[in-house]
């Protein structure tokens, strides 16, 4: 059936786990390089910061990264996988049957996470960027303003986008020992400034997190957390990747990760206490402890290297995206777009289209924004959308299908809370570029909106007839020499998974609209399985030996090319003596015992007086629109090269009653009504009219 593809996560290795550092954790890796820079700006500069302030933050991020990212996703969440496959529609597709609502907070977190990964290589990188100002020489490269910055900025971008079609496990091999690199370096820097300072290590305590939010030293308030909420920020994202490198390799690189983490957020306490009454530094615009902390001989290579690892952060987003667009296509929030597989690796896959927008829209965000100080106002508000959704989706996991009704509660109350907060204190980011990640955001939902209503629309409008019934007229069909034959295998692939019932249109377009006699006729159904690997097939053959459905259950992660299937298909049934071999001959290749195949795809219309809702026509209307613009079922199921024969046909929604009553009239009185119509206008005319 399928190529049989390596499984890889079963086990961790230190080959995958370096390919997980350079892969998963690129987003949160980067978060040192602005996250006490922006709780410092946020307080007033380094003049204004005081020892509270700086313990107090500390302990916020400490604590902000354990319970959202250890306890939450790596402890938590991750054990809520879908044969091994993460992320918000995948924790979706393990408790939609409990509830159609459920759908709600799958289309919101998951538009939300998608807007994210918009911004994310568009912040990370041009920070990075910025960050060469600090090497005399490229900052005279760089000139003033910031139109050199935009070019290598988008070049860069561009050229992330470009090599996506090599897939991760190549990008993860490349990038791995560069985020090593980085990693250790965070920790090595972090560690030697601790040990100028250990009560840094104070930070710990959670009720400094506590005191910190009501502190007079505090400026921002609880809106502080906005800042704070940056240090997690691609924690939904290594939920979403943790297919694309197993979460065995997850498990067994996080801890090393976090400490390198913690140990460089630490150290730029110790330094920023040890330089509070420092008024040369505090002069410094855009000053950055991160930076400012290193030897000053050392830090053009961090800067060079804190470039590289904003690269790599896009990274985590960028394939993130790619999981979740697949999932969302297979539980009909998507219209069905081309993925490919560039590796046999598991969970590796590409889609062009997605990568195309993404790239697109990433320019136009620098573009609009410029700086990465506005960037950074939008950024974080979509995630924390994202997150209290997948915390809602697994509560409920958590009581339906793991039967713990208390520990739904906690997750839902505990998670629930904290990320509201976070919520809240991220809606100050709104005017100031939040809106942006809003307005994608809500272009996505509508969209799913539109695809999840018009699917459901189109299934209550389906007319299904019994198959059993018109055998006896498609043979009638197979045998009337009088009508040409269209081809020796006519193939439609239809919606119905019950091989007794076939839909009417695909019956009313071989024997009404255009007769189309075959040798063999097919009804393909193709299922969607939630294994993502799963490649079988049954097959009903009515007791006939031309009339032939075939369902196909591929999973999720499966290349839906139904054409190199099908091959496999006949000569099993040919092999077994069920399908008579059709012996074509004429070919520039040897003979073969199968005939040629056509393909009939069937494509809805709606009629301009369907007897339906205004607002159910317009999203009909839309998803079609939608469909004709994004969808390909022919690169879909791999038919690009295939004989095809594309029709249209009504939705059959019945449409509204015609109020007009015809009659017919007999000609010749018709015509004397015409004759002495023309007398009399004839006689209303002047007679001098010359």
């Amino acid at each position: 059936m399928a190529k049989k593809q390596k499984k890889s996560g079963s086990k961790a290795t230190l080959g995958m786990m370096l390919i997980a550092i350079g892969v998963v954790y690129g987003d949160i890796g980067t978060s040192p390089m602005y996250v006490m820079k922006s709780i410092i700006e946020g307080n007033g500069g380094l003049e204004s910061a005081s020892r509270e302030l700086i313990i107090g933050s500390l302990s916020l991020i400490i604590w902000t990264i354990t319970l959202l990212t250890t306890v939450k996703y790596v402890g938590i969440a991750m054990k809520a996988d879908n044969h091994g496959e993460g992320g918000i529609f995948s924790l979706y597709h393990l408790v939609s049957k409990y509830g159609k609502w459920l759908v709600v907070p799958a289309i919101i977190g998951g538009a939300s996470i998608l807007a994210d990964g918009v911004l994310t290589p568009a912040v990370t990188v041009t920070t990075a960027i910025e960050g060469l100002r600090s090497i005399p020489a490229l900052d005279k490269f760089l000139g003033v303003g910031h139109t050199t910055i935009i070019i290598i900025t988008i070049v860069i971008i561009s050229i992330l986008f470009f090599i996506q079609h090599a897939g991760t496990s190549k990008i993860g091999k490349a990038f791995g020992p560069v985020m090593l690199l980085w990693f250790s370096m965070l920790g090595i820097s972090g560690i030697i400034h601790i040990c100028g300072d250990v009560s840094v290590l104070e930070a710990f305590n959670p009720l400094w997190a506590v005191r910190i939010l009501v502190s007079p030293y505090n400026r921002l308030g609880f809106m502080i957390l906005g800042s704070v909420f940056l240090a997690t920020t691609g924690a939904e994202a290594l939920y979403a990747d943790m297919g694309h490198v197993g979460k065995v390799n997850i498990y067994a690189s996080w801890p090393f990760v976090k400490i390198c983490l913690l140990l460089n957020y630490l150290g730029q306490g110790a330094w920023l206490i040890e330089n509070l009454g420092n008024s040369s530094l505090a002069a410094i615009e855009d000053m950055n402890p991160f930076f400012l902390m290193l030897p000053e001989s050392f830090r053009p290579f961090a800067v060079l290297m804190g470039a590289a690892a904003a690269i790599i952060a896009s990274q985590a987003l960028i394939t993130g995206s790619y999981t979740l667009v697949s999932e969302a296509i297979s539980i009909d929030l998507m219209p069905h777009m081309q993925i490919r597989y560039p590796s046999e690796t598991k969970g590796q896959l590409y889609i062009p289209l997605v990568n195309s927008v993404l790239w697109i829209l990433c320019c136009l965000v620098i573009l609009i924004f410029r700086t990465g100080a506005h960037m950074e106002s939008a950024y974080g508000l979509a995630i924390t959308v994202t997150m209290l959704m997948t915390t809602l989706l697994l509560s409920v996991y958590l009581w339906k299908v793991r039967g713990r009704t208390a520990g739904a509660i906690a997750v839902l109350l505990v998670f629930g809370s904290i990320e509201s907060v976070f919520f809240i204190s991220s809606l100050s980011k709104f005017a100031s570029g939040g809106w942006f990640a809003v307005l994608l955001a809500l272009i996505l939902i509508y969209v799913m909106v539109v695809w999840y209503r018009g699917t459901q629309i189109e299934r209550k409008q389906r007319v299904s007839l019994r198959m059993r019934d018109y055998i006896e007229k498609l043979d009638e069909l197979r045998k009337d020499e009088s009508i040409p034959r269209s081809s020796d295998n006519i193939v439609f692939i239809t919606n119905q998974t019950d091989p007794e019932y076939i839909d009417r249109d695909i019956l009313y377009s071989i024997l009404d609209k255009d007769p189309k006699r075959a040798t063999t006729y097919w009804f393909l159904n193709v299922k969607v399985s939630g294994q993502p690997y799963q490649a079988t097939y049954m097959v009903e053959n009515y007791n006939t030996d031309f009339v032939f459905f075939v369902r196909f259950n591929l999973g999720f992660k499966v290349d839906q090319r139904i054409n190199g299937y099908l091959r496999k298909v006949v000569d099993d049934l040919i092999s077994s003596g069920e399908l008579p071999a059709q012996n074509k001959i004429h070919s520039i290749y040897e003979p073969s015992k199968v005939g040629n195949f056509k393909f009939c795809f069937i494509h809805k219309i709606l009629p301009s007086d369907s007897q339906i809702s205004a607002f159910d026509s317009a999203v009909v209307a839309t998803k079609y629109a939608i469909r004709k613009a994004v969808e390909s079922a022919v690169r879909w199921y791999g038919l690009e090269t295939a004989s095809l024969l594309i029709e249209q046909v009504p939705l059959f929604i019945p449409t509204k009653p015609d109020n007009a009553v015809l009659r017919r009239e007999d000609r010749g009185r018709s015509c004397r009504k015409e004759e002495k119509g023309k007398e009399e206008s004839a006689g209303k005319m002047p007679k001098n009219t010359l």
